[in-house]
């Protein structure tokens, strides 16, 4: 299975890919403010990719909880400085994590090859279309809300079933404007308007969304409903992060999303090793 991005195919057979975390914002939940400065942040994502990221995804606005919308202004001064200095020098694929067709536009014409849209295409009307120009890969996520209202009070009948169902729609409104299917990658969007149970059902139940037969991409990195959990803050739950990373890889996911990505490509050799026994120490 490869992922067309762009006119390059990023092969996702095996074992999943590590898509390291790039948030140049002042309010992100793990790492806001971290690496606002732009030097700061080509340094972090040059130090990602020696400690095994395959792809960098890079942000400038935060989707936490009960945050709220940055102009498209803003968010490109905030991406810009660091797809100029990288974009097209990068040794990994650059993924641009927005929901605004300009901020993707400038993007990709900087360099990056893959949209990463938290809203499935649905916040920006003209998203689709400069993913289908483009030629772009493109993530489609599930969420209920927005981030303001997301977490106010989640609710599903049956959370599985009903996520993948949004996506399966999201996947024919892609091809209905001119994407690819080799194009997109689905996510299930853990902690975007969710419970602490239905994100533990999404997670256990990952390997019901390879039937869609693309790839799927998973983010659980330091998210709340693992503090909740294991009673920690958020510098404090890599240990939590690489439980669940492990159970998504397992089942089969092909692209982990992560902040700590030394420790995360461990776990990830770990479990492939398990999950395939392909091991020959």
């Amino acid at each position: 299975m490869n992922w067309l991005a762009c006119g390059q195919h990023i092969p996702l057979e095996g074992r999943a890919l590590i898509m390291g975390i790039l948030n140049v914002t002042p309010d992100s939940f793990s790492d806001g403010g971290t690496y606002f400065d732009p030097q700061k942040a080509v340094d972090h994502l040059f130090s990602m990719i020696q400690n095994g990221a395959e792809i960098i995804d890079i942000g400038g606005e935060s989707t936490r909880p009960g945050a709220t919308t940055v102009d498209e202004e803003e968010e490109i001064k905030r991406v810009k400085p660091i797809l100029q200095a990288v974009g097209h020098r990068c040794p990994v694929p650059i993924s641009i994590d927005t929901r605004k067709a300009s901020v993707a536009r400038m993007a990709l014409d900087l360099g990056a090859i893959i949209v990463n849209d938290i809203s499935g295409l649905r916040d920006d009307v003209h998203m689709a279309r400069v993913v289908a120009e483009s030629g772009a890969g493109v993530v489609l996520m599930h969420r209920q809300g927005t981030s303001e209202t997301m977490q106010q009070s989640p609710a599903y009948v049956d959370v599985v079933s009903e996520v993948k169902s949004f996506l399966a729609h999201r996947l024919d409104v892609a091809v209905e404007n001119g994407i690819s299917l080799d194009q997109i990658v689905i996510d299930p969007g853990i902690g975007f308007g969710k419970t602490v149970s239905h994100n533990l059902q999404l997670i256990r139940h990952c390997a019901e969304f390879l039937e869609f037969g693309h790839p799927v991409m998973v983010g659980v990195s330091n998210k709340a409903f693992i503090g909740k959990i294991i009673d920690k803050p958020i510098e404090k739950r890599m240990s939590g992060t690489a439980a669940a990373v492990a159970i998504a890889i397992f089942q089969g996911v092909h692209i982990i999303r992560v902040h700590d990505v030394g420790a995360m490509r461990d776990v990830r050799e770990v479990a492939v090793s398990l999950r395939d026994h392909t091991c020959t120490i």
